[in-house]
């Protein structure tokens, strides 16, 4: 094996897995946030669709700009210390969340993401090849399963926590409301982000004397193996990081646009849409940890999630918003609030392609050998995708007044994914 971890019993893996399902919940909370944000900063910094998707696109170009500078650092410091570093810039970025609700800048927001985001680049980095590697390869998207279940868990609870703090007492919290406020209510309704954002950063400085105090094993590079390739010699792993930008991106569209896509059809729970999403990403991974590798290859595994999405995204553009018999169908019997038909499908998406990441990374860094680090450092970059291709989305929403008919970019990324399963993680030579 390339990359060694030292004690590869059960038994101590067990506090590494748990150390990484912690980061991975802060993945999750920090990440999923966003999409109750996005609508929320719509309002008080008044902005059009467009300019919205900002939001997405300053948080995640951080992981395109700062992937390999950060596996660089983590090269020299260390796995402990750079996910120490990463949880310490996140606070700051956490912290950056303060003025900039004080003065209701959007340039103010948007560095604070690109902090945020280029904190939790490190430890995406170091996290997803460290899951792969503690166990053999055909269980490794069971394991990266569990971690996604906890990550996705994170996002379910975010948007009912963000509307509890942010939105509570305030009255009717829908879209068409929230934009007849005045000047002085809407700065009112912008300092509400200060103490929520004063909590997350005084949890992640909590978890960076955590990391210091525990011991976790190492990353070991093993440097017997020579080659003179580089790394643009293994398609399947410069394939991966494109299915990685595709699947990021349908990802994000799926979490992120569907409050705004719920405050346009005068939902008046639109901030917490993105529960609903998270919702059924949870209950995707649940079936990888349960199916994968026992009842479903990590190959099958991505091939239905593929063909999955493009028949949510047809959904989304064919349904009737005037509908919402398919809530009612799934879950109008547990007393939660139906949603209409096309918005439904926005948040299947998420049951459709939950399986893509962790069925992409170990397809990917399979026979890397020396350069699984740089592999890895690859796919991270191809988290971009949540950066570019929402931002596209809005362009689309922006240019055609019509939020619902901008989701058919989501088909060409599924497609490609499909690709991938089918052929393009098979390919050892260009």
């Amino acid at each position: 094996m390339p990359l060694n971890i030292k004690n590869q019993s059960v038994h101590s893996n067990l506090l590494p897995m748990f150390i990484i399902g912690v980061l991975f919940f802060i993945f999750g909370f920090v990440t999923w946030l966003n999409g109750s944000l996005i609508p929320f900063l719509k309002v008080i910094c008044d902005l059009n669709d467009f300019q919205a998707f900002f939001v997405t696109f300053a948080f995640y170009i951080a992981y395109t700009v700062m992937a390999l500078p950060m596996a660089f650092v983590l090269e020299k410091i260390g796995y402990r210390d750079g996910m120490a570093l990463g949880l310490f810039i996140m606070s700051i970025g956490s912290i950056l969340f303060i003025p900039a609700a004080y003065s209701a800048s959007f340039s103010l927001f948007l560095l604070a993401l690109f902090v945020l985001g280029s904190g939790l680049t490190i430890l995406q980095t170091a996290s997803n090849p460290y899951v792969v590697l503690l166990g053999p390869n055909e269980s490794a998207a069971m394991r990266i399963s569990i971690m996604g279940l906890i990550n996705k868990g994170a996002g379910v609870i975010v948007p009912l926590v963000f509307t509890a703090l942010v939105l509570s007492d305030i009255g009717d919290t829908s879209h068409q409301a929230l934009i007849q406020l005045n000047s002085e209510e809407i700065q009112a309704l912008s300092d509400r982000l200060v103490v929520p954002y004063l909590y997350m950063a005084l949890t992640l400085l909590g978890l960076v004397g955590l990391i210091k105090l525990t011991p976790l094993p190492e990353f070991k590079q093993d440097l017997k193996q020579k080659s003179q390739t580089g790394i643009i010699h293994f398609p399947q792993v410069i394939l991966g990081s494109l299915a990685l930008f595709a699947y990021v991106g349908v990802e994000v569209i799926a979490g992120d646009t569907i409050g705004l896509f719920g405050g346009d059809l005068g939902l008046q729970n639109f901030a917490s849409l993105t529960s609903y999403t998270m919702m059924f990403m949870v209950l995707g991974y649940l079936i990888g940890v349960f199916c994968i590798p026992k009842y479903l290859s990590q190959q099958t595994a991505l091939v239905g999630s593929a063909v999955a999405g493009v028949l949510c995204v047809i959904g989304v553009l064919s349904s009737s918003a005037q509908s919402t018999a398919i809530a009612a169908i799934l879950w109008g019997w547990t007393g939660i609030d139906v949603i209409p038909d096309p918005v439904t499908f926005v948040a299947l998406m998420g049951l459709a392609h939950a399986l893509v990441w962790p069925s992409v990374w170990p397809l990917a860094l399979k026979d890397l050998g020396r350069y699984t680090a740089q592999g890895s450092a690859l796919l991270i970059m191809g988290i971009a995708g949540g950066a570019v291709l929402p931002l596209v989305f809005g362009k689309i929403a922006e240019t055609n007044q019509n939020i619902q008919s901008a989701y058919w970019i989501a088909i060409p990324c599924y497609l490609f994914i499909l690709f991938y399963a089918v052929k393009g993680h098979k390919m050892r030579s260009w």
